[in-house]
């Protein structure tokens, strides 16, 4: 029986068991693939506070992970299928195990949105990709796209012209979403093209990726381009399918919350880019898990 429980070990998670553990709480951090989360596979992290010529991504998560290790967090490598809560604990149903907690805290992050045409399933992994940081070097020299403009979408698109050819930017509106800053790099950097006012339709090749069909979405012209790599950088989709019967979501399948991440239900808590809220980013998903582990502490001391 532990303290706390936390779902996820991104950047949220890692807050909260850091904060947990440094209470002398029992604490443990479910993670179904990597520490760090999302934070973890972007390249450069540049407004998180304290660090003024930036840092990776991958090395603020590992120093996150590090610390809530040495104030006695344990971290659990495994996939959480189910939550249910009975008398004053919760249980909580892994693949192959079960663990109990007084307290658990959501932090399972948001994974990238898929395009949904023909041929993005069958090409991913071969030419189709959702992280610029794990797979950019594979393009080294070669003409890719990226779909997306918001911030994700321009920062991935300016790292691929470390390595590739060209990056062609295709976005469904006619300006970008990202920030200025972003769109001032983007624009001034010669391997980067738009494609304005369109959409991926049809992503083809033979065994790996070789041409993208991109449909206008004013006119509804097609027209074939010709890359070796499609990046996709379209949002995000929360991971909550598992809870989805325990606390309540929004229309877009967020965790709704109070300020002080509670869910409604008694000792459980969410934090982190699983719940509704109106910024994210790492500077707000430890401010989250920080908080919700703070209020874990609070309603254990009233059990």
């Amino acid at each position: 029986m532990k303290d706390v429980a936390i779902i996820g070990a991104g950047p949220a998670g890692l807050s909260a068991g850091i904060y947990a553990a440094r209470a002398k709480l029992s604490t443990v951090i479910v993670e179904k693939m990597y520490p760090g989360g999302q934070a973890a596979i972007t390249d450069r992290i540049e407004n998180y506070p304290g660090f003024n010529e930036g840092i990776g991504g991958s090395e603020l998560t590992d120093n996150m992970k590090a610390q809530a290790e040495k104030f006695g967090a344990e971290l659990l490598n495994g996939d959480v299928i189910g939550i249910k809560k009975e008398n004053e604990k919760f249980i909580i149903q892994l693949t192959g195990e079960t663990l109990e907690a007084k307290t658990v805290i959501l932090a399972m992050g948001a994974e990238s949105r898929k395009l949904g045409v023909k041929g993005e399933k069958e090409y991913t992994g071969r030419g189709v990709s959702y992280c610029a940081t794990c797979d950019g070097a594979f393009y080294t020299d070669k003409p890719i796209m990226m779909v997306g403009g918001g911030d994700t979408a321009i920062e991935e698109a300016l790292y691929l012209t470390r390595f590739a050819e060209s990056v062609k930017v295709v976005h469904r509106r006619d300006q970008l979403r990202a920030t200025k800053i972003l769109q001032e790099r983007a624009f001034k950097n010669e391997k980067i093209k738009f494609i304005w006012n369109s959409v991926v339709d049809e992503i083809k090749g033979q065994d790996m990726v070789e041409e993208v069909i991109v449909k206008n979405v004013k006119t509804g012209e097609k027209t074939s381009v010709l890359v070796n790599g499609v990046f996709v950088a379209i949002g995000l989709v929360p991971n909550t399918s598992f809870v989805k019967d325990l606390v309540k979501l929004n229309e877009q399948g967020y965790i709704i919350t109070d300020e002080n991440m509670g869910t409604g239900v008694p000792g459980l808590y969410a934090a982190g880019d699983v719940r509704q809220k109106s910024l994210r980013q790492v500077v707000t998903a430890v401010a989250d898990g920080a908080i919700a582990a703070v209020e874990a502490g609070k309603y254990l001391e009233s059990l």
